[in-house]
C-alpha cells in the first residue's frame, strides 16, 4: 500500500483476513461476515479542542483493535489483496492485549 498518514483523531487499520470454520469449509466472499478487528498501520495527530490543543490518541501503530461492524471507510490497495478501513479513533471499540 501507498504511503497514507491519517488525519486528525483517525486511524488506518488493516483488516484480519477472515477464517475458515471449524470443519474446514472454505466460504465464498459474499458468505462470509468480515472480521471487525484488525492491526492499526498509521495514525493521525490527535485532535484539536476548542481551545486549539493537540490532544493525542489513546492507540498507537501496531495496536490490534476491535471495531464495529460498519465503522470507517474501506480503502483496498490494487497492488496486494490486503483490506484497509480508515477510522475515527471513537469507533474503535478495544484494544486487543
Amino acid at each position: 500500500m501507498r504511503k497514507m498518514q491519517p488525519l486528525n483523531n483517525r486511524i488506518l487499520v488493516k483488516r484480519s483476513k477472515a477464517q475458515t470454520t471449524k470443519g474446514g469449509i472454505i466460504l465464498p466472499d459474499s458468505a462470509q461476515e468480515k472480521p471487525k478487528e484488525g492491526e492499526i498501520v498509521a495514525v493521525g495527530p490527535g485532535k484539536r479542542d476548542e481551545e486549539g490543543t493537540l490532544h493525542p490518541l489513546t492507540v498507537k501503530v501496531g495496536d490490534r483493535v476491535l471495531f464495529s461492524s460498519y465503522a470507517g471507510t474501506e480503502v483496498k490497495d490494487s497492488e496486494v489483496e490486503d483490506e484497509y478501513l480508515i477510522l475515527a479513533e471513537d469507533d474503535v471499540l478495544g484494544v486487543l492485549v
